[in-house]
């Protein structure tokens, strides 16, 4: 039945603010934009398989939660630096000042959040290889690394 998440939204104080960080910073598609709504819908990835909302809302935003699914060489290797330069400040799940992702060891997944500017938590999140050991908990990379053998 279900095959998979199809589009989220979210809400925003400024949608043209919103539009251009989703798009020039996440490398998001605008796939169509209504001023007058005011919504904007943007494509994740490519073949139209995953679309973002943005609805404007002056007042009282709800602050919401989602992931992106990343390649865990760019999770390792490149989201930490690039999150940084777009002058956004990563963290793991626990917000212990660290920007080093983590391991859900009950999935296994890898992953390193941030936030956007209206408060929303975003996550970059790659489901490893195996079999989840949740008696592991939430555990650094190179930890996980060594569970696995």
């Amino acid at each position: 039945m279900i095959q998979g998440l199809y589009e989220t939204h979210i809400q925003v104080r400024d949608l043209e603010k919103a539009v251009k960080f989703y798009t020039e910073v996440l490398g998001l598609t605008l796939a169509h934009y209504d001023g007058i709504r005011p919504i904007a819908f943007l494509w994740i990835g490519d073949d139209k398989k995953a679309m973002l909302g943005l609805w404007e809302q002056k007042e009282n935003l709800q602050k919401r939660h989602f992931a992106f699914r990343c390649s865990q060489e760019f999770i390792l290797e490149k989201a930490t630096t690039f999150l940084t330069d777009q002058g956004l400040k990563p963290y793991n799940f626990l917000k212990n000042g660290s920007s080093e992702p983590m391991v859900f060891a009950w999935m296994p997944a890898l992953a390193l959040y941030f936030d956007d500017a209206d408060g929303n938590q975003l996550e970059f999140i790659h489901v490893l290889e195996g079999e989840g050991q949740p008696e592991h908990g939430l555990v650094s990379y190179p930890d996980w690394l060594k569970l696995k053998k």
